[in-house]
């Protein structure tokens, strides 16, 4: 929003996705960022073992126990968190800048990383959505499509989706992901719709003010 020679800018938001795994909250994140340049993507630092076809920086940060624990000692994670035998976390910088710059920063994560985002100081940049799956067997059927884990880790990441699921009331949206397209389309609606509130808008009252005195003017 432009008046004469003033700029009405925002600073940018912070995108939590979560869903328990094989919901789709992945490949939702991925689109928002192929489609919009103004979205940006938080690659998560992790101690798991790189699948085939990840680059490190690109889906995760990589790195080892140690590496990871000295990061958490150095206060340089926004969130982190053990799931699935494996730490994970935040790295706090690119959050930083990603707002400062006016940039939306994605989030891919579980239910305690998205808790510790929005319990932290930067939780009224925080726009969060919980990811539902159609139905227990389509989550299965997508976890077993994907082929990323043994039948052991499937196992094991089923046995926990129904605790994931019951996080749903902690978050200002959920839906329920029977069709990728629409899924996608109503999380790009929410961002818009929420980057229009007025309490997003930082410079709102001097935007107001700058108004004012223009109608004062235009009177005298």
């Amino acid at each position: 929003l432009i008046c004469g020679d003033f700029s009405l800018s925002e600073k940018g938001a912070l995108v939590i996705l979560s869903s328990p795994s094989g919901a789709g909250k992945t490949s939702i994140a991925r689109a928002l960022v192929e489609e919009n340049k103004n979205f940006l993507f938080s690659v998560s630092a992790t101690t798991r073992k790189s699948r085939p076809g990840e680059v490190n920086g690109r889906e995760y940060h990589f790195l080892t126990v140690n590496e990871f624990e000295e990061r958490i000692d150095n206060g340089q994670f926004l969130e982190h968190a053990k799931v699935f035998g494996n730490l994970y976390g935040t790295p706090l910088q690119p959050v930083l800048e990603s707002i400062n710059n006016g940039k939306d920063l994605i989030f891919d994560v579980d239910w305690q990383g998205g808790k510790q985002i929005r319990g932290s100081s930067l939780s009224k940049f925080v726009i969060s959505i919980f990811i539902l799956p159609p139905s227990i067997k389509a989550l299965q059927e997508r976890l077993m499509k994907r082929a990323q884990d043994s039948s052991d880790t499937v196992k094991d990441r089923m046995g926990k989706s129904i605790g994931e699921i019951m996080h749903w009331k902690e978050y200002d949206y959920v839906i329920v992901n029977s069709n990728f397209e629409q899924t996608l389309h109503e999380v790009k609606s929410i961002i818009t719709s929420e980057k229009l509130r007025r309490v997003r808008n930082s410079q709102l009252e001097e935007f107001i003010e700058t108004l004012t005195n223009e109608f004062k003017e235009l009177k005298s």
